[in-house]
């Protein structure tokens, strides 16, 4: 008897992460394969199919395959591409018709924060939520925002950006070319910069000065908030002020039930959640105070981008 699957791919700068997933959120299958973006992105579909097949053949059951979700950056639902995305490096490439010639399947395409915020209902924290916000607190920040139980596209298929809302006029560049994005401050590059930042502005003792920015990680510099170091706290303050001012911004756009994050950065616990709670709930509007909560992903982080991409067909067979 076959196994009803979807197949959920996700392609990072670095690495390819693809597997099939059940309507429970069930990975039967699953692997990892290195982008190498700059043999384009035939090479990459073509290597990602080939390891496909491989892995089913040696699975001890069957699989029917009723379609295939894809998240990677800058996918755009409306259009089935990936258009000019940054870290790859690659133009306008349409995914859909490139998938088709390995699988002539339904194909569905949307960027990595819409594939975890679908994740997240589907499987995740959001099962109960029809409006809620997806913040994806890694290398940068993105953002999926779900209203009445929808992703919300926009008119061009890229709406929700909310990584790329000015948080400080004539602040940080971007990488997307403009300056003071909340990405800049936001997220694991975002606080290594922060604290460099502090470095200048605060006498002390800290291990902090001793490594080298390439070197510093967001980890690290959680390790050393937890044991009091007065500049890894002071840059998980600022983290929060920014963060809890940019979310309740959105909270009065977009009134959600819930706000949760996902990601490398969430992962530093109440370091993070007491102070942006705090800050959040001080710039909410009055009538908002107390009713939208903050969370944490209910998806397992090293799963969560096959579960995510997986959903984008999953959610239409509910």
């Amino acid at each position: 008897m076959e196994r009803n699957v979807c197949l959920g791919i996700d392609i990072g700068g670095t690495n390819t992460a693809f597997g099939l997933v059940d309507a429970r959120g069930k990975i039967l299958l699953r692997e990892y394969i290195p982008t190498r973006k700059e043999m384009g992105p035939q090479a990459l579909f073509e290597r990602i199919f080939n390891a496909l097949e491989n892995k089913v053949s040696q699975a001890a059951e069957s699989f029917h395959i009723a379609g295939i979700g894809v998240g990677a950056p800058n996918g755009n639902y409306y259009n089935g591409t990936i258009e000019y995305p940054p870290n790859l490096g690659w133009e306008n490439v349409d995914v859909v018709k490139l998938v088709k010639q390995f699988m002539d399947l339904p194909v569905r395409i949307t960027n990595d924060a819409n594939a975890a915020a679908l994740g997240e209902m589907q499987f995740g924290s959001a099962k109960n939520f029809k409006h809620f916000i997806e913040i994806t607190l890694g290398t940068g920040l993105g953002s999926g925002i779900v209203v009445d139980g929808k992703i919300l596209y926009g008119a061009d298929g890229a709406a929700g950006e909310l990584g790329h809302t000015i948080v400080v006029p004539n602040g940080r560049l971007c990488n997307c070319g403009k300056k003071g994005c909340l990405e800049t401050y936001c997220s694991a590059e975002g606080i290594r910069r922060t604290v460099f930042e502090l470095m200048a502005e605060m006498n002390g003792h800290s291990p902090l000065r001793s490594i080298a920015f390439n070197d510093l990680t967001a980890k690290e510099i959680a390790r050393l908030a937890e044991q009091g170091d007065a500049i890894a706290l002071t840059a998980f303050d600022v983290t929060a002020r920014i963060l809890g001012r940019a979310l309740a911004d959105a909270s009065a756009i977009f009134s959600p039930q819930a706000i949760i994050l996902f990601g490398g950065l969430s992962q530093a616990g109440d370091l993070l959640l007491r102070p942006l709670k705090e800050y959040f709930e001080q710039h909410l509007m009055k009538h908002q105070k107390g009713k939208i909560r903050i969370l944490i992903s209910g998806l397992p982080e090293s799963d969560a981008a096959i579960l995510g991409a997986a959903a984008l067909i999953w959610q239409e067979f509910d």
